[in-house]
């Protein structure tokens, strides 16, 4: 971007020269920042041969209904050729509500998929094998039920917890920070966060604990800078609390893994990359004194940026969510989702999911990009601009350790203001037209006709299909064992009894998600955000 006096930018706002030259790496030991792929730091990438020998997995965001609807979803991804599962769960689940709340009402099934039971869970996954499948779970609040249904869910199948492969986003310091889907108060919520570590690292070996997640950091306005800074700092204060509960950081840090958003600044994407698993490698090694190379390592899942889509001319869409897989390949991600066309306007049609897809493919299979590890490393401009992506990191982590850490400046609206200002300057810059968005402030077909998007829409019987499943499961359950699984469960959280367990046995017994959230509030009580001005 150009700005009003005639400077090139990245979206982030660093300077971008004309050109680059080898003077611009005068000085710089490329063997100690860059090394080569597989090797300390990982500014390449964390493996050797990279997509030479395994593609990075397919992994389409999916949810919507009831889970039966989405069930066939998931079904319709894996005949496509999808390699993983991603659940998007609808907003009661994701605020620990059951689908017959009042604060529920018109919102079931609407932008992911109602969970209110093991019976939902058990239905979501079947006929698919969970021993067989890799599935990633985007639920934070009330992930310790969710994951506690998975586990169950997978124990009918006849499949241990230890043989579950996939990952819980469980990111509750991002919520506060961006998406604003909590539950409890922060220093409570990261206690939940310690016990789930403890028993994952115990009983799941092969599932990734928590997903630090950038994604909806950046969602909410942010620079590519502060992703990445916020990021990094969030996994930080995971790795010190998992310390400070008695926990080796080589028994829990390699199964911590990092969503990243893939957006329209086609080198600063790519630098972020680089830059992310050069500061957590240097960190994990010498202040957390991981001696693991995978604790060291980043490993990263990445989707297209959902707020660069635009309402607009949708199908403009399909080639920004093409340049957006690019840049996340060639930055060497582990997993992908690319958004589809119409998700500015709705949940994606099969239609959509489809093209959305089949660009993850053609980039696969036709591009040549697979070929070669890391094929801009050793581009002047690119590892240049790696080079101050993390110089900029590094000044966030020096404020956010003034303001006494992650948790402090979460209570002091800190990054909150951060990103608000972020996202007023980029809209300032469309408005004024100094940044140019294709059929928004630019190119707009005026005299065309709009095209209707055909849409994604979810029946209002589906809300009421739902809570009536709901009431036929809570006839049929034991009430007595219910309320004593509820009863233990609220004691957990009183005490420092690690709440997975229990949390398991109300899920065996049949208490409801709203159920258990409900008993772990009484204790731990809700969080209310400072206003931020």
């Amino acid at each position: 971007m150009r700005d009003d006096r005639g400077r090139f930018r990245t979206l982030s706002g660093i300077p971008v020269k004309h050109v680059y030259s080898w003077e611009d790496r005068e000085g710089v030991d490329e063997m100690e920042t860059v090394s080569e792929p597989g090797r300390f730091p990982y500014t390449r990438s964390i493996h050797e041969t990279l997509y030479r020998k395994r593609l990075w997995t397919m992994r389409q965001f999916a949810g919507f209904g009831t889970p039966a609807d989405t069930n066939e979803r998931f079904r319709y991804l894996l005949d496509n050729g999808q390699t993983g599962l991603s659940t998007a769960f609808d907003m009661p689940t994701l605020m620990g509500h059951d689908s017959d709340d009042p604060l529920s009402l018109g919102e079931v099934g609407r932008e992911g998929v109602a969970i209110d039971t093991i019976d939902d869970m058990e239905t979501l996954f079947r006929d698919i094998p969970l021993d067989k499948v890799s599935t990633s779970m985007t639920i934070n609040g009330p992930a310790i039920m969710v994951l506690a249904m998975y586990v169950v869910a997978a124990e009918r199948q006849g499949v241990p917890p230890s043989k579950l492969r996939g990952t819980l986003q469980n990111d509750i310091l991002k919520e506060y920070i961006a998406q604003k889907e909590w539950i409890y108060p922060p220093v409570p919520s990261m206690r939940i966060i310690t016990d789930m570590l403890t028993y994952c690292t115990k009983e799941m070996p092969l599932w990734n604990t928590i997903s630090i997640s950038g994604y909806h950091i950046r969602e909410a306005g942010s620079t590519a800078v502060q992703e990445l800074a916020f990021t990094l700092a969030d996994g930080f204060a995971y790795v010190e609390a998992g310390i400070a509960a008695g926990l080796d950081v080589d028994d829990f840090a390699p199964r911590l893994s990092f969503f990243w958003n893939a957006h329209n600044d086609f080198f600063e994407e790519i630098a972020k990359y680089r830059a992310a698993r050069r500061i957590w490698a240097k960190r994990m090694k010498n202040r957390y004194g991981a001696k693991k190379e995978r604790s060291w390592m980043v490993r990263f899942h990445t989707q297209t940026a959902g707020c660069s889509l635009t309402a607009q001319q949708v199908e403009n869409n399909i080639a920004r969510v093409a340049y957006q897989a690019l840049a996340a390949v060639l930055g060497g991600t582990q997993s992908l989702h690319t958004n589809s066309m119409d998700e500015a306007l709705a949940l994606p049609t099969e239609k959509a999911v489809r093209i959305a897809l089949r660009t993850q493919q053609i980039l696969a299979h036709e591009t040549g990009v697979i070929n070669t590890v890391d094929p801009l490393g050793g581009s002047w401009f690119v590892e240049e601009l790696t080079d101050r992506m993390e110089e900029e990191a590094e000044r966030y982590f020096a404020e956010i350790d003034e303001r006494g850490g992650v948790i402090a400046g979460i209570e002091q609206g800190y990054f909150q203001r951060e990103i608000a200002d972020a996202a007023f300057r980029y809209q300032r810059e469309v408005e004024t037209e100094e940044r140019i968005v294709v059929g928004v402030n630019r190119f707009v077909d005026h005299d065309e006709k709009e095209e209707t998007t055909p849409l994604l829409e979810i029946a209002p019987e589906v809300e009421k299909d739902q809570v009536e499943r709901l009431e036929r499961f809570r006839a049929s359950r034991n009430a007595a064992l219910v309320k004593k699984a509820l009863a233990d469960v609220c004691a957990a959280a009183a005490s420092d009894t690690n709440l997975m367990p229990v949390v398991l046995q109300a899920v065996r017994h049949g208490a409801t998600l709203g159920e258990m959230v409900g008993v772990i509030r009484e204790q731990f009580g809700v969080y209310r955000e400072p206003a931020v001005f």
